[in-house]
């Protein structure tokens, strides 16, 4: 559904994005991840049909969106980061004109119409000015929009900023709910909603694709060391005893309740020595409440492979 090649953009002095090549397929749900600046949001603008490239191809539902720019964008809902609503106009009154603008017209479109406003959970603000509304319903009105005209293909750039917890969820909930019907290209800084959300994560950094998998199998070739944490009763200095266990690079110490110790072991990457610190408390007669290796997460990768260069 989405298919991009070769795809550069470059500015006097600088490029933006370089070289960039990578798919979408049909009804999948991809984050789109990167630092500030890594060219996310350039490859959207292109995507949509608001940025020209300086080289390569794009193609939206098999439109390419330079040569058939309409019918590429007529396969597309396109949520910008800040998207540019009409602030005078009320929220039902936006959405009708939207939908118009898309070929929605009479029944079809008051009945989408009360569906994104459900969806979205903005049938309680319908009437209201959309200047007046807050940061968060400002963005469901954005999502609205993207969605009312049924696109097979959607790109959203940020679409939970400046969203609470609860909205956060919705907001899951509702991509998971269009997933089947859908294929969604997701630029995000939440990166805890991609390992919910998403089925694949495209990673850029300056430019450049460094990464295309499931947050999985990112998460499993990470390189980088991992904490275990263990909470036992314990005289005197037990870090000397926890330092004679191979893999252990650095131990710290926290103070709990009472009797009760908690130590950090910092252990090389795809190190596990648990069953070697159990042993070594039965070993010692240390009691025990706690032993919990810290699996790496997807901030994990993102910091790895976008920090440095």
């Amino acid at each position: 559904m989405i298919e991009v090649e070769n795809l550069t953009k470059t500015y006097v002095g600088r490029t933006a994005v370089d070289g960039l090549t990578f798919s979408v397929k049909p009804g999948e749900v991809v984050g789109f991840l990167g630092p500030n600046g890594a060219g996310k949001s350039t490859t959207m603008r292109i995507l949509a049909g608001f940025l020209p490239a300086t080289s390569g191809t794009a193609k939206v539902n098999g439109f390419d969106v330079f040569h058939q720019s309409v019918k590429a964008r007529q396969s597309l809902g396109y949520m910008p980061e800040n998207a540019p609503l009409y602030l005078d106009m009320r929220v039902k009154e936006y959405l009708q004109f939207r939908g118009q603008l898309k070929g929605l017209h009479g029944k079809d479109l008051r009945k989408r119409m009360g569906e994104v406003m459900e969806a979205c959970v903005l049938t309680e603000v319908r009437r209201k000015i959309i200047g007046t509304l807050s940061k968060g319903f400002r963005q469901r009105v954005a999502l609205a929009d993207a969605i009312i005209s049924r696109p097979p293909v959607l790109i959203l750039d940020e679409p939970t900023n400046g969203l609470d917890p609860n909205q956060i969820r919705h907001i899951r909930d509702l991509l998971h709910a269009y997933r089947a019907q859908q294929t969604i290209l997701l630029s995000t800084h939440i990166l805890s909603e991609v390992e919910l959300t998403c089925d694949r994560v495209l990673l850029l950094h300056k430019g450049k694709l460094r990464a295309d998998d499931t947050p999985k199998n990112l998460v499993r070739r990470l390189r980088v060391a991992r904490d275990v944490q263990v909470e036992i009763q314990a005289e005197g200095t037990p870090e000397e005893t926890f330092a004679s266990v191979t893999g252990i690079r650095k131990i710290t110490e926290e103070r709990v309740d009472g009797s009760w110790r908690r130590f950090t072991l910092r252990v090389e990457a795809r190190g596990d020595i648990r069953e070697a610190l159990s042993d070594l408390a039965l070993k010692k007669q240390w009691p025990i409440r706690e032993l919990h290796l810290e699996q790496p997460r997807l901030e994990d990768v993102f910091v790895e492979m976008t920090s440095g260069d």
